[in-house]
């Protein structure tokens, strides 16, 4: 899972934990309840050198994001749930930012690599805390957390903010990972909290309108230099999976196309791309931090990747996902060539793709498919809704990450 050094001992992630967001949800009010609490997690693991590949940080935000009364019937508000991921990745990407860290996977030493995982938990209610937490997972990628708990540690540091809301939350997880790991005073860090307003009593999830969940989900992209917004059009693509029981000889599909090494050869700064292979195995891994669950944590590293062709298929939860990692060298990929699919995701920015997909399927007599649009992070925290129109000129890129490392090189 997280890094890819989790089992050799010292390299492992921290958890910065965050109670639930303030209603409303605006972006101003998501900073103030939560940019302190994530700079100071940030910074501290900045200042640690000893990571070779960098610090990993995973941010749990618990709030009550699932709806339906029994385990295999859960549903969510997509729109809602992407608009907070978006929010969360960009106060993340401008903390790093103004303390010059860079955010991408594998970045070295000083980078801080934050992956956001939301957990449902309704602070409301009496959490289940006198007996051992199991692994229970639903039909959607986020899960409960009790079973965030029993399937995400070890932890090299546990962050949680200094308010009321945070020591609940606190108090509440401990009991859960109560004989998961033995943990030492000085790796349970308090941090500064913010200040959580709410106007307005927290809107029931039943109350936002759900959204249907998929067995095949598609995407596409270069994924370089793994960022932020890849962060986010990822992870808000694994929401929208429907997954199956265990024991099904049919696992539901996540198949992202990712730009072949050709294509990216008049790319700026085109010495500096990663290679196909490691943008697919980057990709992985950042998902199995969202897919995978195991009562062994990370310390099984990895599920291992299987190649078919140029390709590669890595499954989690015990075989229900199958995340396809295929080579695409036009601006359609899979989506022309592979009837059986159900939603692609986009961005505000690549939405004319989007609509040239289904166009092309409409032509071949195929049904179209439904389309998901992400928000697109700006590098300077404006965070472009889906319905609005932008340039996008100065959006969160791995262009602009290739150009930071080739003036670093520069100055050596």
């Amino acid at each position: 899972m997280p890094p890819r050094t989790a089992a050799a001992g010292d390299h492992l992630p921290s958890l910065l934990l965050l109670p639930p967001p303030p209603h409303p949800a605006t972006r101003l009010a998501l900073n103030t309840a939560y940019e302190p609490s994530l700079r100071a997690a940030i910074s501290k693991l900045k200042d640690d050198k000893s990571e070779e590949d960098g610090s990993v940080l995973i941010v749990a935000l618990t709030l009550p994001i699932l709806t339906g009364s029994f385990i295999r019937q859960k549903t969510l508000s997509w729109p809602y749930a992407q608009s907070i991921l978006a929010d969360i990745y960009s106060i993340i990407s401008v903390v790093c930012a103004q303390l010059s860290i860079p955010t991408d996977i594998h970045a070295g030493p000083g980078s801080v690599d934050v992956r956001v995982v939301l957990v449902h938990h309704d602070s409301s209610k009496p959490a289940l805390t006198d007996s051992k937490p199991a692994i229970e997972p639903n039909n959607t990628a986020i899960v409960e957390l009790a079973t965030f708990a029993a399937a995400y540690h070890p932890w090299k540091y546990i962050f949680h903010p200094n308010n009321e809301p945070g020591y609940k939350l606190l108090s509440t997880y401990l009991k859960l990972f109560e004989g998961i790991q033995s943990l030492r005073q000085s790796q349970i860090v308090v941090v500064e909290g913010g200040l959580a307003v709410s106007v307005a009593p927290l809107a029931s999830p039943q109350l936002s309108p759900q959204t249907n969940s998929h067995t095949v989900v598609c995407l596409g992209g270069t994924f370089d230099h793994l960022h932020p917004g890849h962060k986010l059009l990822l992870t808000a693509a694994a929401l929208l999976l429907k997954i199956p029981e265990n024991g099904t000889s049919n696992p539901c599909q996540l198949v992202i196309g990712i730009t072949g090494d050709e294509l990216l050869k008049r790319k700026k700064y085109a010495e500096l791309v990663q290679s196909w292979d490691e943008r697919a195995e980057n990709t992985i891994e950042f998902l199995s931090s969202i897919l995978e669950l195991s009562k062994d944590g990370w310390k099984g590293g990895l599920s291992p990747l299987i190649s078919k062709g140029n390709d590669f298929v890595a499954r989690f939860r015990d075989g229900t996902i199958e995340i396809h990692c295929v080579v695409i060298q036009d601006a359609y990929g899979p989506t022309i060539t592979t009837e059986d699919m159900d939603a692609l995701v986009v961005s505000g920015e690549t939405r004319g793709g989007g609509n040239a997909v289904n166009d092309r399927r409409k032509e071949l007599g195929w049904r179209q498919l439904e389309t998901f649009e992400v928000d697109v992070l700006d590098a300077e925290g404006i965070v472009y809704k889906s319905s609005e129109t932008q340039d996008f000129a100065s959006k969160i890129s791995s262009t602009a990450i290739r150009k930071l490392k080739a003036e670093s090189q520069s100055r050596i």
